[in-house]
């Protein structure tokens, strides 16, 4: 896979225009690509060139190093035009994240280089049969002198267009053979590495051109400076977790707009008023009116606390120097708020669009379904009922919410 020559970027402003500029490009064969699930390489390679991928590399590298609002707003704009693509880079980010509180200088250098010229992480992380989500069989063991990785990764989203794999094993090291802290570890290691098998095998019913599909690592060789100690991202209190449920959030919430925005050019443009009401045009139906602006709230609830909980993250990246865990679980209350407001809005926008817009929108050929079926595919990817617990048991109990977050 060829590595595109990235644009760079300054500025917030620079960032936001190019992704409004790219989410009205991405827009156009959006609903093609769901529907026929065309996967979006050429788009993911203009995402990569127009530098938006390399915003949050460290101004000491050489990159923006832009808060994490910006880069929410980046994410929330492009799920707006297609919510795939807008997914497709979640784990880079987070994993860049990973790497600016955890890694080496010599292991950010070589990462944040690449990322600065186009290169892409994608995450191979999840696990298929154990007793939980966080249990983890994929280990790193030494064999003969040499770390071997050996394991199987399902929903593994961007992998198909990734240039390199942020693996999450644990060390399997019992006679303590490798001098590694015992623990979790992200292994970053090259798409085309020997071992490696990626299977296109993804089948959910959205979010079908994420490349979300498995991964398996039969063996495959590890330098040490390969490896990064996810405890050290995971357990400080510097908004690790809080930054990558944030950009689920974005997600979310530009599906909600994306939905609103189809629904009302729908209303406005092809929908005939209902006998009833009484009217000309459908949009002096004063009962869709009233909908629709039911609607509207819903999504600006949602990107008004998107917003605010990017504020929250951005504090906690801003005082990394001084971290608190006050901070880093205001930050982390905010963001299970806005998770909820925007798991609402983008699954009742998404499925209200048919009912303000009529029968004509059920037509198979308008895709105007993928809006539903992508909400309710992404708001499955960790439940919102315990978002309520945290903000509960935070208000009741003064327990603070888990720093880890699900990513």
């Amino acid at each position: 896979m060829s590595t595109a020559i990235a644009s760079r970027i300054d500025t917030a402003e620079q960032a936001l225009s190019v992704a409004h500029d790219l989410a009205a490009h991405f827009a156009t064969g959006a609903v093609a690509r769901d529907r026929d699930r065309k996967l979006p390489y050429r788009e993911i390679d203009q995402l990569s060139a127009s530098g938006l991928l390399a915003i949050t590399v460290p101004s000491r590298f050489g990159g923006a190093d832009l808060p994490p609002s910006i880069v929410a707003e980046v994410v929330r704009i492009l799920a707006t035009a297609d919510p795939n693509i807008a997914q497709i880079p979640h784990s880079h980010f987070v994993y860049l994240n990973l790497l600016r509180l955890a890694a080496d200088p010599p292991q950010q250098r070589d990462l944040f280089e690449a990322v600065l010229g186009g290169s892409r992480i994608a995450n191979a992380q999840s696990e298929r049969g154990g007793k939980t989500v966080a249990d983890i069989t994929t280990t790193v063991r030494a064999d003969r002198g040499v770390l071997r990785l050996d394991g199987s990764k399902y929903y593994c989203t961007g992998s198909l267009y990734a240039h390199t794999l942020a693996v999450l094993a644990r060390l399997d090291d019992p006679d303590h053979k490798t001098g590694l802290e015992h623990g979790e570890y992200v292994a970053f290691i090259p798409v085309d590495a020997a071992g490696v098998r990626i299977v296109d095998d993804w089948n959910g019913l959205g979010q079908r051109t994420t490349g979300s599909g498995t991964i398996t690592f039969e063996g495959v060789s590890l330098r040490r400076d390969q490896l990064v100690a996810r405890a050290r991202a995971v357990g400080a209190p510097a908004g690790y977790g809080a930054f990558a449920q944030l950009l689920h959030v974005a997600i979310d919430a530009g599906i909600a707009r994306g939905a609103l925005s189809a629904a009302t050019d729908f209303v406005r443009n092809r929908r005939r008023p209902w006998f009833e009401a009484g009217v000309d045009r459908a949009i002096d139906d004063p009962l869709v009116i009233q909908r629709v602006g039911e609607l509207a709230v819903e999504v600006i609830s949602a990107e008004a606390t998107l917003k605010s909980a990017g504020e929250a993250v951005d504090a906690t990246f801003v005082a990394e120097a001084d971290a608190s865990a006050e901070r880093a679980a205001a930050a982390s209350i905010a963001v299970a708020t806005a998770k909820i407001v925007a798991d609402r809005a983008s699954n009742e926008v998404s499925s209200a669009l048919f009912e303000v817009s009529g029968t004509r929108s059920a037509a198979a050929d308008l895709g105007l379904d993928h809006f539903w079926r992508n909400a309710r595919t992404h708001t499955l990817h960790d439940p919102v009922r315990w978002k309520y617990q945290h903000i509960g048991r935070s208000l009741l109990h003064d327990t603070p919410p888990p720093l880890h977050g699900v990513i």
